[in-house]
């Protein structure tokens, strides 16, 4: 364990960078961090060039005791007349996760740390690690979409994955207070832009690849490949041991790409791991059976949440924590306890139909969500969604299309516009609605509460209804401003107002 803050030459030996201003003054570094205001004496400041502003503007407002910049910081802090010492590299973020490490001592080399990437399943599989690891007696970290816990407990961060200083410093945390295992999603932006770089997995999990962010990746083989540099050896990044799902045909091509994968499979793909469904409650709560490589008999465990995507989920799960050593009948033990805020979250107010919350908000995910609720229910089933704006405008009016094809009532509505138009995102997606041909009733509602609305005011008993795409969020971006909106508060006080108004009757 190194935990011996090293000196700013030590860093500049470690990124190939170049020592400006010292005047044989070399400070030890103690911490460091892209937000100039919060840095302490001590820190150093990392300043890189944002979409507006380069970060080496902001020098001038920071306590940090140095500077780590690129050669336009570098023009920047030389015009301000900067003192105090400055490190200059190439690339700011090419060695910001190396360097976060080195300054916290390479934190994660203490921990068991277990990454979770893929487009859908990250989250569900993240919280099934925390909680059988929980419940097999470890101390566990969870970095994710939700947030970030130590031992159950939360802790402030904004990313799914936080940037490299932000992330390193959560290790350092975790350490301290005696984390034995850390769960954390890792998504394409993380790997491609370096925000792991610097930190040791002991084992990379795949979930499934399907249409998403490609916004930031031109094609899904460029995302397919940002995925790929968690797996491939020939990548700093990759993990020491990989556990990938294959039932969908880029897991069978990253288990290609991996050295020694452990495979899992819930559709009769051949596979080291398997799993299937050997009864369903009413519930929706499935008895799952899963094979081992070292077992002679299959585990068989309850997992409360619904949907053969969630079979996969928790196979994926149990099948990493198998592979770091973990006792698996204790593991899969903890799993009928499991609840995923905002994943196919049920919403009982005491209602005759089901009402549920999920995070859906991609072709697949709907797709997925869409087809397990129409098994739980006997009657139709209704949809809201919508798309977010600045993001992917491709999967639009795919989206659409799935909801079409599986629902009887499609209702449109917004979900974060950001800076775009509203009306020309719904537009997308009713285009894509309208196109599939089917008899889905289709309507546009802009305003989110009125659509959730509408939705309970159509359901009758017998039938289901899922508020599609935000799930865990509690707010909504529009032109800038976060405004509160949850989903399920929303949802229930449309349920309470038609029990109320129904017991008036």
């Amino acid at each position: 364990m190194n935990q011996q803050s090293p000196t700013l030459s030590k860093l500049a030996h470690l990124s190939g960078g170049e020592l400006l201003h010292t005047d044989g003054h070399d400070p030890v570094i103690t911490s460091i961090g892209l937000d100039s205001a919060s840095l302490e004496v001590g820190a150093l400041f990392a300043a890189v060039p944002g979409t507006r502003k380069h970060g080496a503007e902001f020098a001038a407002a920071t306590a940090a005791a140095a500077i780590l910049t690129d050669r336009a910081g570098r023009e920047l802090l030389e015009a301000a007349d900067e003192k105090r010492p400055v490190l200059v590299v190439e690339d700011v973020r090419s060695v910001l996760g190396e360097i976060s490490a080195e300054i916290y001592g390479h934190p994660s080399q203490d921990l068991t740390l277990i990454g979770v990437t893929g487009t859908s399943g990250k989250t569900t599989t993240s919280y099934l690690l925390e909680v059988g690891l929980m419940a097999a007696g470890y101390h566990v970290g969870l970095i994710g979409t939700t947030g970030t816990r130590i031992n159950g407990r939360s802790v402030p961060t904004k990313l799914t994955t936080p940037e490299a200083p932000t992330l390193q410093a959560l290790f350092a945390r975790m350490r301290t207070e005696g984390v034995t295992h850390v769960v954390m999603e890792v998504s394409s932006h993380a790997l491609s832009l370096g925000r792991v770089d610097g930190t040791n997995f002991d084992v990379a999990g795949f979930t499934n690849l399907s249409q998403d962010h490609l916004d930031f990746h031109p094609t899904m083989e460029d995302y397919f490949e940002a995925k790929a540099k968690f797996f491939d050896p020939k990548f700093s990044v990759a993990a020491g041991h990989s556990v990938i799902c294959v039932d969908d045909i880029w897991g069978q091509q990253m288990a290609t790409r991996a050295a020694n994968p452990v495979t899992v499979s819930t559709t009769g793909v051949p596979s080291d791991v398997s799993a299937r469904q050997i009864e369903l409650a009413p519930s929706g709560a499935q008895t799952v059976e899963l094979d081992l490589p070292d077992r002679d008999e299959p585990l068989r465990f309850v997992l409360p949440l619904p949907g053969d995507f969630n079979i996969a989920n928790a196979a994926l799960a149990t099948a990493l924590a198998w592979s770091v050593d973990v006792p698996t009948e204790r593991f899969v033990a903890g799993l009928s306890k499991v609840a995923v805020p905002g994943r196919m979250e049920r919403i009982d107010a005491g209602q005759d139909f089901l009402a549920v919350v999920d995070y859906a908000h991609k072709p697949a995910a709907v797709a997925a969500v869409l087809d397990t609720l129409k098994d739980q229910i006997s009657g139709r089933l209704g949809v809201i969604i919508g798309a977010g704006g600045d993001r992917d405008p491709g999967k639009r009016p795919i989206m659409g299309a799935e909801a079409a094809r599986r629902a009887d009532l499609v209702i449109i509505t917004d979900d974060n516009p950001r800076s775009e138009v509203p009306e020309t995102i719904r537009a997308a997606v009713l285009a894509g609605a309208k196109k599939a041909a089917t008899d889905a009733e289709i309507l546009e509602i802009g305003d989110r509460a009125a659509a959730i609305e509408a939705l309970v005011a159509w359901a009758k008993p017998g039938d289901g209804i899922i508020v599609a795409g935000k799930g865990h969020e509690v707010g909504q971006l529009i032109a800038g401003v976060d405004h509160h909106f949850d989903d399920r508060e929303q949802l229930r006080r449309a349920l309470d107002d038609r029990i109320l108004k129904e017991g008036e009757q």
